[in-house]
């Protein structure tokens, strides 16, 4: 039987940049277990539904994350990614407040 994660891929990316805003793809890759291509695609759907900015200094990148954006989906449409960051990682918590 195949293993499962509770949570996704995208959702690893988005804590991974949660907790460190000025991660590199190839330090999102290393630590989500998924190639730079895939991370690539991620952050560029994050980007795209609005959950990050993306700002360029020189030739790194700093995230940006917008914890009122609320989750797509038909469940969770009324909670926002923010309160679901804060609650799996809380040091975010105090840096959103």
């Amino acid at each position: 039987m195949a293993e499962w994660m509770f949570l996704t891929n995208h959702a690893h990316v988005l804590l991974c940049i949660a907790e460190d805003p000025n991660s590199r793809l190839r330090d999102l890759a290393s630590r989500v277990q998924i190639s730079e291509r895939a991370v690539k695609r991620i952050v560029a759907d994050l980007e795209r539904t609005g959950y990050i900015s993306r700002h360029r200094f020189g030739r790194r990148n700093r995230y940006e994350l917008h914890p009122d954006i609320p989750i797509h989906s038909p469940m969770t449409k009324t909670l926002e990614v923010g309160a679901l960051l804060a609650l799996l990682v809380p040091m975010i918590a105090t840096r959103m407040a």
